[in-house]
């Protein structure tokens, strides 16, 4: 098998690792094989790939869409990210919890966050490229989002060594928990 497939303790929530081969010239990796996904219970299609490019203390999320809701394969390819997902499934025994894990260039982790959870990601190097696919398309007219920092749910964001959070316009206002109306289950 080409990759590694950890539970998060969130039901379809999974840190994925890919198996590396490397030597003095660099390395090679699969960093998705639709059956070994199948074979471990993450049989989805992907229609979009998306890209970013952050400086550290950037925080993007956290997000997800109302309708044509996506599925994510994230992952890093510069720099390094914690990335965070919370469960927002109505009548989930994790609704309302959030799990993260730190992706990056070296340790090559992904990061499959399902249908019907909240994303984001926290920049904790200089600068950051992630790269993932989605199981939807983006529709800006769904587009919706948590509040980075609710109490409610409580995300430990590791900010140590961070001077400033730096949040788009759109992410400083988002509402909390308890304000969202979540048509998905």
């Amino acid at each position: 098998m080409a990759f590694t497939f950890t539970k998060t303790g969130i039901k379809d929530l999974y840190v994925i690792e890919p198996k590396v081969f490397g030597d003095n010239r660099g390395y090679f990796m699969e960093t998705y094989n639709y059956e070994e996904f199948k074979a471990a219970g993450l049989d989805m299609l992907f229609v979009q790939d998306n890209q970013s490019m952050s400086t550290k203390g950037v925080l993007r999320g956290l997000h997800f869409q109302t309708k044509h809701t996506q599925g994510k394969l994230v992952r890093v390819i510069r720099g390094a990210v914690f990335d965070v997902a919370v469960d927002l499934r109505k009548g989930s025994e994790t609704y309302g919890k959030w799990y993260g894990v730190l992706l990056t260039e070296q340790n090559k982790k992904q990061f499959y966050v399902p249908e019907g959870f909240a994303h984001g990601f926290l920049v904790t190097s200089d600068e950051a490229e992630f790269v993932y696919k989605c199981t939807d398309f983006y529709h800006p007219e769904f587009d919706c989002g948590l509040l980075w920092n609710d109490p409610e749910i409580n995300i430990e964001w590791p900010t140590d060594g961070i001077d400033e959070i730096l949040l788009s316009e759109k992410d400083k206002v988002q509402k909390k928990l308890s304000e969202l109306e979540i048509p998905f289950i």
